[in-house]
């Protein structure tokens, strides 16, 4: 039989820490994101703050000259707790707390302390097994081949498929186990302190589990104090937190927190934003919708009887799912999703594009507001060049552009991009009685504004049977007075250049 060494132990304990020590810092980054907002900002400033923290845990780690094994296992168990337990009390805490993201930077500061702490002690414990290069080499190198594979689990298996909270209680508990391990093979060492170790342990096993046991209903709490209706739906897909609420016979669908619908009055966004892009093109043969995976641009589109195909791109399978399968949703867009002409691709929007040799007679984008770097994209001068280029020549593109009173440069900025692609625009807005007032951006590749605007006015849309829109709504939908604030200096979108997620940033939400 192989006698293994007990620097093995160790090396498998920094390799634990790096597993789950780097997936509390995702899992932090991405509640960062959720709770504050602005994804790139927040990733980097929690993934920031822990690298600075592990220099300073390090650093400190050197004050520690006696009973080396002992604070190493005191920092895995704490280790342990914090990883576990930091998705509930930002939760817990989030929805009373102004102040949620020294919560979350506090947490992210904690857990990198606890690595960097660690990392020097085990090398210390390490050196009576291993000569110094060996030693140091072979403790980083563990220690960085764990956070490469927490890292990847995070994303390919923990968030999609276990959601925030069973990932972090799973990875805390990797890390609690081989702590124990580490324990039971350095037992003899600790003869004295043999008792309450083993009290702490089943104190802690007892906490996790409670604590794995009882996250559900935390969250759900948590979740139901950020919403005035009552959740009945929920659901933290690979890419966003979809939540549905209900109120009489009404539904509300929530993305990150932030509102996209609601059944009440939705006929006040998807009627303007399809109708009009209909009436202005001549053939509806091929119709493309990046974005919508709720199925009310789709029930709209269905009013007529001349599409042969809708491809629906949406990236999220969880949305596109929700829209197909949630009854409250797929009993108010008539089961649209089900439809033989409708084709859903779970995909990104601009690789669809790019990889799409088919052309369309009209382009329709329904996609959250532009609040974060890979939204940006889509609203960028790059997508309007491919979504140009896909058009076929009597073709039209129409695009969510957001409220054109709170986001006024973000609307302006879309509307500009949209021109320096080779558009005429048309804008548009109407009041959304749950959203406030909204506006999209129509873009043709043959008429002028007034070209636009004259033939929507000899539309009479009574054949549709629409609740809200008809010929003199365009009236109303297509006027504008004077944007609410100087919007002489925005700047086009690019990806090179993200101005529009800024705009949207820094909107002139005091208005409100």
């Amino acid at each position: 039989m192989v006698k293994i060494n007990k620097g093995f132990w160790l090396k498998i304990a920094i390799f634990a820490t790096g597993v789950s020590g780097l997936t509390s810092e995702f899992i932090l980054s991405t509640l960062a994101s959720y709770f504050i907002g602005n994804v790139i900002v927040q990733w980097t400033v929690v993934l920031s703050i822990m690298l600075f923290a592990m220099g300073i845990g390090s650093r400190i780690s050197r004050l520690v000259t006696k009973r080396i094994l002992l604070t190493f296992l005191f920092i895995e168990f704490s280790l342990s707790l914090l990883i576990s337990f930091s998705p509930l009390l930002v939760y817990a805490l989030a929805s009373k707390n102004e102040f949620i993201h020294i919560l979350i930077y506090g947490l992210s500061l904690l857990v990198g302390f606890c690595i960097g702490f660690e990392i020097p002690l085990a090398t210390r414990l390490n050196e009576t097994y291993e000569s110094l290069n060996k030693n140091i080499s072979n403790i980083m190198s563990w220690d960085y081949i764990g956070s490469l594979i927490g890292g990847l689990l995070f994303a390919f298996w923990g968030l999609p498929y276990l959601g925030i909270t069973n990932t972090a209680f799973i990875f805390g508990a990797l890390n609690f186990i081989v702590a124990i391990l580490l324990f039971w093979n350095y037992r003899k060492a600790l003869v004295v302190e043999k008792k309450w170790i083993t009290g702490i342990i089943l104190a802690l096993t007892s906490l996790l589990s409670i604590g794995f046991l009882k996250s559900e209903e935390v969250i759900l709490y948590s979740e139901q104090s950020r919403y005035k209706d009552k959740i009945v739906y929920q659901e933290q897909s690979k890419y966003q937190n979809i939540t549905v609420t209900q109120w009489k016979e009404h539904y509300w669908l929530y993305i990150n927190g932030n509102q996209q619908l609601s059944t009440f009055d939705e006929f006040l966004y998807h009627e303007p934003m399809i109708h009009p892009i209909m009436a202005l093109t001549p053939e509806h043969k091929n119709i493309l919708i990046i974005g919508g995976g709720d199925g009310f641009n789709v029930k709209e589109l269905l009013k007529y009887d001349d599409i042969n195909a809708i491809t629906l791109v949406d990236l999220d399978p969880a949305m596109t799912r929700l829209g197909k399968e949630f009854e409250g949703i797929v009993k108010y867009n008539e089961s649209a999703l089900h439809d033989s002409k409708v084709t859903i691709v779970n995909d990104d929007g601009f690789s669809f594009l790019e990889r799409s040799e088919s052309f369309y007679d009209i382009i329709i984008i329904d996609l959250p507001d532009a609040k974060t770097i890979d939204v940006n994209k889509l609203y960028s001068l790059e997508f309007y060049h491919l979504a140009h280029h896909a058009l076929r020549p009597n073709g039209h593109i129409i695009t969510q552009a957001g409220s054109p009173y709170y986001a006024t440069k973000a609307f302006y900025c879309i509307d500009k991009t949209m021109k320096s692609a080779g558009f005429t625009n048309l804008q548009m807005h109407n009041q959304v009685l749950t959203l406030g007032e909204w506006g999209w951006i129509l873009g043709s590749k043959k008429y002028t504004k007034n070209q636009m605007i004259q033939r929507l006015k000899q539309t009479s849309f009574k054949e549709l049977n629409n609740k809200w829109l008809n010929r003199e709504a365009i009236d109303l939908i297509t006027s504008f007075g004077k944007p609410l604030i100087d919007t002489s200096d925005v700047e086009i979108n690019t990806i090179n250049s993200p101005m529009l997620y800024k705009y949207y940033l820094n909107g002139n939400w005091d208005l409100y």
